[in-house]
């Protein structure tokens, strides 16, 4: 029955029921066409078996680890039917227009070269601030870019779809073709830098990614790890250094790595020291260590395109 999807919604819980619930509730169950999964990474209560009870036509996937943001998508992926995949993230919600995700496939069907395209993404707070409307280029040593329209309010300004470097990973849509020459999300990052990394993979494998306006998300940000957690803290730390590591050649990459810990975290630690916070200071000094010290196979650098 599986064999006519169009396309598969893929989405991550993490101990957050009420999220994924609500994310749920905003997308087209009723429509044939359309599959929805669900990949429980290891919550800690039985989550899983509520969401099926819940929704009986949703595709819930129980792992019994937790596999971070890549690994349960690529779980999500090798489960999936439809000739378009969808992440979305757990804690964000689908605008109430009956034809939103229909314009994300448009876009990728409108050349064979678009291979990923995010939507325009708005906070779900207040007046409803543009989170993204694409990005710019990082920045060869600081790695440093902005997204556009971040914090401005949506009078229409970024109603015009053009070609971005990155795509967002709290909402893109990949054809499936293009795993085939791309390959899966990488798993090495287990939390945050993880679609950067797979955009530039993307962009090697040939394809475009696009911002596509007339589908818009509205996203709750961090409510799996909170905005100022440890957990972040490190993952943010370490996983820049990777990501330099895997896309930036030398001597480049020297610098990059020189800036981030002699400059970036250095300040970061002083920063949380005075804020009474150790604990975020700790998670910086250690993110860094655990680059340093952790040598796999999945931390080899990646030919450069920046």
């Amino acid at each position: 029955m599986n064999i006519g999807k169009i396309l598969s919604i893929i989405t991550i819980n993490y101990n957050g029921l009420k999220d994924t619930c609500e994310l749920i509730d905003t997308l087209p169950l009723e429509d044939e066409t359309i599959e929805v999964i669900v990949v429980d990474n290891a919550s800690k209560e039985d989550e899983a078996t509520q969401i099926e009870l819940r929704y009986p036509q949703v595709k819930v996937i129980r792992s019994k680890e937790n596999l971070g943001f890549a690994g349960g998508n690529n779980l999500g992926i090798q489960a999936a039917h439809g000739k378009y995949l969808f992440f979305l993230n757990n804690d964000t919600l689908l605008s109430h227009q009956p034809s939103a995700i229909s314009h994300l496939i448009n876009r990728l069907e409108s050349s064979p070269k678009i291979g990923m395209v995010s939507p325009k993404i708005k906070f779900s707070w207040g007046d409803n601030p543009i989170q993204y409307a694409g990005y710019t280029p990082l920045s060869k040593i600081t790695l440093r870019n902005h997204s556009i329209g971040f914090g401005e309010a949506d009078s229409g300004q970024y109603d015009t779809a053009h070609p971005t470097p990155y795509a967002h990973g709290a909402a893109m849509m990949i054809k499936r073709e293009m795993i085939d020459k791309a390959g899966l999300m990488p798993e090495c990052y287990f939390l945050y830098y993880e679609e950067l990394d797979w955009s530039m993979i993307i962009r090697r494998a040939g394809y475009v990614i696009w911002y596509e306006p007339t589908c818009t998300i509205y996203h709750k940000e961090s409510q799996t790890t909170g905005q100022s957690s440890p957990l972040r803290t490190y993952y943010i730390t370490r996983n820049r250094l990777l990501f330099a590591k895997r896309n930036i050649n030398s001597p480049q990459q020297y610098l990059t790595y020189l800036y981030l810990t002699g400059i970036v975290a250095l300040r970061d630690m002083i920063k949380y020291t005075l804020q009474r916070r150790p604990d975020l200071a700790q998670a910086t000094l250690k993110g860094i260590c655990d680059f340093i010290f952790t040598q796999h196979s999945t931390l080899n650098t990646q030919h450069s395109i920046l």
